[in-house]
């Protein structure tokens, strides 16, 4: 690491400024709410309590170092240096948002509220992340756990990342017609849609699925090399299989899927459906492990 280190701090709105950006002020939020029964002086609680946890927080950065804060929606369209240390404030959830847009820089998980995460992905308190923002800062992060991503790409080039997962279906979660091929096997399929996990997500959306079969596979490490994919509600109907269901992906290994959709077809990851891939009929989607790492400091 070279040059002033930069700390790059994720954010996303509390819900109370999403309930008053929603209704313009204040005091029309709460007066809407409060005709359904809720009080917002709740949420502007947890609101100021998790300002004041941010500032902590930034107070933590040595003054000489750069510094900037983003948002969640500004992810897209900001250009992450290959040296930046990003601090996720926020939930479990964020820490996934923002993987998806790394190549490598070290990732420090703060947790936005305690007590109402799970903490996984943001473990640290302010205090703890004071010592680990220092550290990784000056290229000593210590302990770093690398957890491995999963990759959908199209025949056209484009691509997605997933920290948990990537869904491969219908929008609407109904009916979605492909051709599923594994290596020299293929099979055209009507089902519920087709869901590759990782090792982080295998506590997620994968275990459910698992538990509602009877299945041996075992479920990868979040450090582990390797995906689980699983075929959701397969239909057994005339010129459809049933038979590629669920399996393992390793190294190089692809799992190809052509649509057959005529409207609807998408590519998602971890649950988040606003920035989607279409998958039009004839385009044909190969998924596998990424080459892309998040390097989460412990």
């Amino acid at each position: 690491m070279s040059g002033v280190p930069r700390i790059v701090i994720v954010t996303r709105p509390t819900s109370y400024a999403m309930v008053v950006a929603r209704y313009g002020t204040e005091g029309q939020a709460r007066f809407v709410l409060g005709g359904r029964g809720e009080d917002l002086s709740a949420l502007r609680r947890s609101h100021e309590r998790f300002g004041e946890l941010l500032q902590r927080v930034a107070s933590s950065i040595p003054l000489a170092w750069r510094r900037v804060r983003i948002e969640r929606d500004e992810l897209d369209r900001f250009l992450f240096e290959p040296d930046d240390v990003v601090v996720v404030v926020g939930q479990d959830g964020l820490v996934a948002n923002v993987a998806r847009y790394l190549s490598g820089q070290l990732v420090i998980g703060v947790d936005g509220a305690p007590g109402h995460n799970a903490g996984v992905l943001v473990p640290h308190t302010p205090e703890t992340a004071a010592e680990r923002i220092v550290s990784a800062g000056e290229g000593t992060p210590g302990q770093v756990e690398v957890r491995t991503l999963v990759e959908a790409r199209l025949d056209d080039g484009q691509r997605l990342l997933g920290l948990n997962e990537v869904f491969l279906g219908q929008r609407s979660h109904q009916s979605a017609r492909y051709r599923l091929t594994l290596g020299s096997e293929a099979e055209v399929q009507s089902s519920s849609g087709v869901v590759v996990s990782t090792g982080t997500g295998a506590t997620g959306w994968a275990a459910s699925i698992r538990r509602c079969r009877t299945c041996e596979l075992q479920l990868p490490g979040p450090e582990e090399a390797r995906l689980t994919w699983f075929v959701r509600e397969a239909w057994p109907g005339p010129g459809l299989g049933v038979g590629l269901t669920e399996g393992v992906l390793q190294g190089s290994e692809r799992l190809q899927l052509t649509s057959h959709m005529d409207r609807g077809g998408v590519i998602f990851s971890d649950g988040i459906e606003a920035d989607a891939l279409e998958l039009e009929r004839g385009r044909t989607a190969r998924v596998g492990l990424a080459p892309e790492r998040l390097n989460l400091v412990r």
